[in-house]
């Protein structure tokens, strides 16, 4: 995972304040379980509440290199596209998504014309890549058996950072893009697909009531787009030359840094869970 001997003793291999990160991760978790067990739609605030802090680094980060994010629309979309999407599902999702981009393109049109391409580019990617990732979240939730499926979400996302961790910490020698991300190794990677088949198979079968072959198929696909999503994080933060997107979260930096596997996974879990439970509500 190279070599961080110069670390501060609080740091561990990886280059975290473990003990901030683990204390800011249980905290976390706490809220998510409370909102989860008894007030499911707590939740979604609770998802909205997060992007906005997320949305609020990446304007913040963008602001810092001269690019202006269509703020308004942007934070707007962020408490709406969740919601809507817990309430009346997909087709409010992607309404309500395609009414936030061409809000972003007129809000934009007050500064004129220069630096215009650049600043709707990085709208559209803040709406895209924060909110209506975040939408597919309540979409999830809003199954009848949302919960135990939101559960099963949390706990492969995880799973995929405590086995690329324990793998990379004990094993990393080979690093899969040290251009990107120098601590990322393969055998990191081999450490979260181990872990994320067994979590993906216990979850199907003690959560989901569902085969627990499904299971190591979504564990193994879910891999695969929380290392995107890590990596896809560190390209953007190299590009626009800062080490963190924030400071949020003790130990982990903006609320970007913690939850770069968990937004596309997002999306993908809700994919993969409706493909192999179905739909799941008759909300919609």
């Amino acid at each position: 995972m190279g070599d961080t001997s110069a670390d501060p003793p609080a740091r561990s291999r990886a280059g975290r304040n473990l003990p901030a990160a683990i204390g800011s991760g249980v905290v976390l978790g706490i809220v998510v379980i409370v909102s989860l067990a008894f007030l499911p739609w707590l939740f979604v605030v609770v998802v909205i509440a997060t992007m906005l802090v997320a949305v609020h680094e990446v304007v913040t980060v963008f602001a810092g290199v001269g690019v202006r994010v269509a703020r308004t629309p942007a934070y707007a979309a962020t408490v709406l596209i969740p919601a809507v999407a817990y309430v009346w599902g997909p087709v409010a999702l992607i309404a309500v998504t395609g009414i936030a981009i061409l809000s972003a393109l007129i809000w934009r049109m007050r500064r004129g014309y220069e630096g215009y391409v650049r600043d709707i580019t990085a709208s559209v990617f803040t709406i895209a890549y924060l909110p209506f990732m975040a939408g597919f979240l309540s979409l999830t939730l809003a199954a009848d058996n949302g919960p135990a499926r939101v559960v099963a979400f949390i706990l492969l996302t995880i799973s995929n950072d405590i086995g690329g961790y324990a793998a990379g910490v004990l094993f990393g020698k080979h690093p899969i893009a040290p251009q990107i991300s120098p601590k990322k190794s393969w055998e990191g990677l081999a450490g979260s697909f181990v872990l994320q088949g067994v979590v993906g198979a216990l979850c199907f079968v003690y959560l989901l009531d569902a085969p627990w072959w499904q299971g190591v198929i979504v564990g193994l696909v879910m891999t695969v787009s929380a290392t995107a999503g890590d990596f896809a994080e560190s390209a953007i933060k190299r590009d626009l030359g800062v080490k963190d997107m924030g400071s949020f979260l003790p130990g982990h930096g903006g609320m970007m840094d913690r939850f770069d596997s968990l937004i596309p996974n997002a999306f993908v879990s809700w994919a993969l869970f409706t493909l192999f439970l179905g739909t799941g509500t008759s909300l919609y």
